[in-house]
């Protein structure tokens, strides 16, 4: 998958995790393209934790991996947010 792709995915990603997680009104689109393309590799590596397969390229089943480890993110950034 080129660098389109991920910026199509992780911009997805991002912003459906931001929504899931609440932080919608705090990021803007750079921060959900980061958040998402990052949340890929957590998600990737998640699935392959368990045995399964990350991001396999421009597909719903690498948005549904990234989008996941994009929520997994973004609860462990709120989490040590409140601590602070």
């Amino acid at each position: 998958m080129g660098i389109i792709g991920w910026i199509i995915i992780g911009a997805l990603a991002g912003w459906i995790a931001s929504l899931i997680t609440g932080n919608d009104k705090r990021m803007g689109a750079g921060m959900n393209i980061l958040v998402g393309v990052v949340g890929g590799f957590v998600g990737g590596l998640v699935m392959n934790f368990f045995g399964g397969y990350g991001v396999t390229g421009f597909n719903l089943w690498s948005l549904l991996v990234a989008t996941v480890g994009a929520i997994i993110l973004l609860l462990i950034v709120n989490a040590v947010m409140k601590r602070r």
